[in-house]
């Protein structure tokens, strides 16, 4: 089934008690130190986001039946967890005495993207491997990890027009 399809059937799917479900808000911040911003537009997944000077065109992968000419949000996520995971153990690891350790690590990331268990649409599954750290070093610094928190705990999310 084409991606479309399946968007178009699990919107339809969404009624407005699918959309009153409590959501879980455990990690809330008390100050903002820094705020990233993005703009997405187009297409959706086969059109264009830019940050700050950072300027991709998006295109659903070949596996969603796009032609996978570009990037997509699971590329970004993945990139941005990888990246996050790897600065927290770094940043626990001189605690831990075992800086070191923690400067050939290597963390990679996989987001898998499928239909979810008992809900419409789409969700998102991540798989995290670290090479190079010990098991103490990898657990500390995926507690300090604000993506993990994020996926772990769940966080506050404001939607509103603009």
């Amino acid at each position: 089934m084409s991606f479309a399809r399946t968007t178009l059937k699990a919107s339809r799917a969404f009624t407005s008690a699918s959309l009153r479900t409590r959501s879980r808000t455990l990690v809330t911040l008390k100050d903002h130190k820094y705020t990233a911003q993005a703009v997405a537009q187009g297409a959706g997944r086969n059109g264009e986001v830019t940050s700050n000077g950072l300027d991709l065109k998006l295109a659903l992968p070949k596996e969603m039946g796009g032609t996978g000419q570009g990037q997509n949000p699971e590329q970004l996520f993945a990139m941005g967890y990888s990246a996050c995971l790897l600065g927290a153990i770094q940043a626990v690891a001189k605690n831990l005495g075992k800086a070191d350790m923690a400067k050939n690590a290597k963390v990679h990331a996989s987001v898998h993207i499928g239909e979810p268990e008992g809900m419409p649409g789409f969700g998102i599954a991540v798989d995290m491997k670290v090479e190079g750290i010990d098991e103490k070093l990898l657990k500390a610094g995926h507690e300090f990890c604000p993506y993990s928190r994020l996926m772990k705990n769940g966080g506050v999310v404001n939607v509103s027009l603009a």
